[in-house]
């Protein structure tokens, strides 16, 4: 018998993080998920995967920080979409009639992007894994797109928004994704600010269920005429037009700052320290503020540590704050680089 680990192709993805732009909750499903209409779009921060043969019967996972650090509990392995993933690929594959040998991976995870901050970093590391392990084990022809989202979004409702590789409009809980061209010209910058609080997704809806949500339908009107302005071809300069608006089109806020006061003050402080409109990422607690490049973006990084480090910046929190810099790009996750945000973090 020939050896198992033969059977295994080592392979490398990144997983982008995701920023929300817009965030409109549009109903409650018979399923008991939210609905939504979201403009989204992946930014050059990004965790890393590598799979390899596991040399044993189980797939096992190895995770740590930027750099090869410690990483932070992420809590139980057996709950890492990553891990969950690698296996329900293989259970996919089985039930699509395929017999070929699954032999058993070893995923080494480097963890860049912040848990439960509204980035979905474990749903881009879980849409990751799956085109992996298709790729490690030779199946990249055995799901069709159709079969792959069925199978991303089982792990998750941001799952999906990964398998396009861009800017994207979601809808129904996720499933729905219709790929929008980034906007024209230099790609925008962005900086990023995470408390370290973190906030779990279904801890937010369930307050936005409770009644912390805003009133009327502005931010559907917003995210529908975003993605309909990027379908026709927008500029980099007139997006970038559109950031006051961005900053508030998210039904979440007030179900975010329901859970975490703290984030009111924090993003009035930041508006005014950066002179930028501040906006949030999905359900946060992450703050985001749009610049034209990458350098202005570094530039925000800068004021934002500085202010921290003089007390000016008063954020929710027992442990500094991840701050990074970084870019909204506008192709596959496997042309991302992660060379851009960095330093990630404020320590």
């Amino acid at each position: 018998m020939s050896d198992p680990a033969r059977r295994v192709t080592p392979v490398v993805r990144l997983a982008p993080a995701k920023l929300n732009l817009t965030l409109a909750v549009v109903g409650r499903r018979p399923d008991g998920f939210h609905a939504l209409h979201s403009v989204m779009a992946p930014l050059d921060l990004a965790d890393g995967l590598a799979l390899s043969p596991a040399f044993g019967p189980e797939d096992r996972l190895h995770v740590v920080g930027p750099g090869g650090a410690p990483a932070l509990d992420l809590g139980p392995v057996e709950a890492n979409l990553a891990l969950r993933a690698v296996r329900a690929t293989r259970e996919a594959i089985r039930a699509a009639g395929d017999a070929r040998p699954l032999p058993a991976l070893a995923i080494r995870l480097e963890k860049r992007i912040p848990a439960a901050a509204g980035l979905a970093g474990g749903s881009s590391d879980a849409a990751a894994a799956i085109d992996a392990a298709l790729e490690a084990w030779g199946a990249t022809d055995v799901l069709g797109p159709d079969q792959r989202v069925d199978l991303a979004a089982a792990l998750g409702s941001d799952c999906p928004f990964f398998l396009a590789g861009g800017w994207a409009l979601v809808e129904g809980r996720g499933e729905r994704v219709t790929p929008l061209p980034a906007p024209r010209g230099e790609a925008p910058g962005v900086v990023l600010v995470t408390p370290a609080v973190p906030v779990p997704t279904p801890a937010v809806f369930a307050a936005y269920a409770g009644g912390r949500r805003p009133e009327g339908g502005a931010t559907l009107a917003s995210s529908r005429y975003l993605a309909a302005e990027l379908a026709a071809g927008l500029s980099a300069a007139r997006f970038l037009e559109r950031a006051g608006v961005i900053a508030v089109a998210n039904d979440l806020l007030p179900a975010a700052t329901a859970l975490v006061p703290g984030l009111v003050a924090a993003r009035r402080a930041l508006a005014r320290i950066l002179d930028r409109p501040v906006g949030q990422s999905g359900s946060g607690p992450t703050l985001f503020a749009l610049s034209p490049s990458l350098a202005d973006a570094r530039g925000d990084a800068a004021i934002i540590r500085a202010a921290l480090a003089d007390g000016l910046l008063p954020l929710p929190g027992e442990r500094p704050p991840f701050v990074a810099a970084a870019t909204l790009v506008g192709v596959s996750a496997e042309a991302a680089t992660v060379a851009h945000p960095e330093p990630t973090a404020t320590t």
